[in-house]
């Protein structure tokens, strides 16, 4: 490491006297993005649930929708480019910060991902970073420390930024090392697409070209239609109000496709909340039971089928003890999962789950697909679905249930049924999708969520 100038260093302290701060203007959405990102890396609190509109963090709830925003882009670009922003702190210092340096870690962070990605000017972002540090016992006399750092990383970005960029992975650990045991060099690129905020694909109930036209996007091979930026909130934007459309990821629109034609079938979809599969469903013809044991998702799920014109049945319960009064025809389970295939959307998740928090997550997966085969009738379907990358959740959990299960086999999945995405089809005839997938010339408009699904019929 490069020995940086000795008042960069951590143990270099000075005490100066802490200001007013109250109405300084942009401070308190910096010091609530370092409380959030606290929240995250230290406490491992999901970044959505910091940041809801209504349930949020309180800091977070007492700032106006502009700075709610700016928060919200300091937070997911911190963690979007975690490992980098470490590094080319890393560089400014002499030594490391003291171990138990955290509330100053997330000054530097919050303040070097505004300087490196955001536009913002770095004199403010250094400028606001200095000023917060003077303000918190726990950081003021490190205020020249987060002086130095900021401004030798603003001055040095223009040539430091692209070669770490592209020397880093920005991930912990054991997140790459699981990526890699799972993809090979894949994973490379797949930790790549996780760098690049996602487009918002649309779920369309018929004419996609038209909705792409009025909403500034593209139709892709899976009917979907993709916006690279919104023109406006989802709210506002046309065709919400009367209902022509759903908020989906690509990806997440194949389970449900996988059941085939379902008109006046009797359809259970499990873990159902917040509903675009049961939209899905509900709209191809089926009589959909909704299911979750959420009621306050559950009451989402309702007022999104409201808003389309749909109707399914709705009801809270925990699916371990939970019976239906008959069999259905088939059941979509789209089981709870570390959602490690949502990154890009949720960088957080590597930061917030562990190892430890899969294996809890496929051992909880594997049971609630016990329950699912009871509920569907012999000869039918039961697709198994979830959104992480790790193959303990997908590929092997589905291996192991079919070598137990001498009443399940697997329905393998065929090229002819997923028309121009063959390549998400496996040898063994289940479905896997990654952000890799789906490439295009803007890197803004390609990639999906990682998905994996596998057709199962009880004999």
């Amino acid at each position: 490491m490069k020995p940086a100038s000795r008042q960069a260093g951590p143990h270099r302290s000075s005490r100066p006297s802490r200001p007013e701060t109250k109405d300084v203007a942009g401070l308190a959405a910096r010091k609530t993005a370092v409380r959030l990102l606290a929240a995250v890396i230290d406490a491992k609190t999901p970044l959505d649930a910091l940041t809801d509109g209504e349930h949020g963090h309180p800091q977070f709830m007492e700032l106006d929708p502009r700075d709610r925003a700016l928060v919200r882009a300091i937070l997911v670009t911190a963690l979007r480019y975690r490992m980098t922003i470490e590094k080319l702190i890393a560089r400014r210092l002499d030594r490391p910060l003291p171990p138990n340096a955290h509330a100053l870690a997330h000054v530097l962070h919050v303040g070097a991902a505004q300087i490196l990605f955001l536009d913002i000017p770095d004199s403010a972002a250094v400028d606001l970073a200095v000023t917060h540090a003077k303000s918190d016992p726990r950081t003021s006399r490190f205020a020249n420390l987060v002086n130095a750092v900021l401004r030798g990383i603003a001055r040095t970005k223009e040539r430091q930024l692209a070669s770490m960029l592209a020397n880093t992975r920005d991930a912990p650990g054991w997140f790459v090392e699981r990526l890699q045991a799972a993809y090979g060099a894949k994973a490379d690129a797949i930790l790549a697409a996780h760098r690049v905020e996602p487009p918002v694909d649309f779920t369309v109930k018929s004419e996609p070209q038209q909705w792409a036209e009025r909403l500034g996007g593209i139709v892709l091979p899976t009917g979907s239609v993709r916006v690279g930026r919104l023109a406006a909130p989802v709210r506002e934007l046309p065709g919400f109000t009367e209902g022509a459309w759903w908020v989906q990821d690509t990806a997440a629109s194949f389970p449900a496709r996988l059941l085939g034609p379902v008109k006046g079938l009797r359809v259970a979809d499990l873990c159902a909340a917040p509903g675009g599969k049961t939209a899905q469903l509900a709209y191809a013809g089926a009589e959909v039971t909704a299911i979750d044991i959420s009621g306050s998702r559950l009451k989402r799920l309702s007022e999104n089928l409201s808003r389309l014109g749909l109707s399914a049945e709705i009801v809270e319960a925990d699916l371990r003890k939970y019976e239906p009064p008959a069999l259905f025809d088939a059941v979509l389970l789209d089981a709870p999962c570390s959602s490690t295939g949502t990154v890009r959307r949720h960088p957080d998740v590597p930061w917030t789950k562990s190892p430890a928090d899969i294996e809890k997550l496929a051992a909880l997966q594997r049971s609630l697909l016990d329950r699912a085969m009871t509920f569907v009738r012999p000869g039918g379907l039961v697709v198994f679905s979830n959104c992480s990358l790790d193959p303990s959740e997908g590929e092997e959990l589905i291996a192991d249930f079919l070598a137990e299960k001498d009443s399940t086999t697997l329905d393998p999945i065929v090229a002819d049924e997923m028309p121009g995405l063959a390549e998400f089809v496996t040898p063994l005839g289940t479905l896997r999708t990654t952000p890799a997938g789906l490439p295009a010339a803007d890197p803004r408009m390609a990639g999906l969520d990682g998905f994996f699904a596998a057709r199962l019929r009880r004999r």
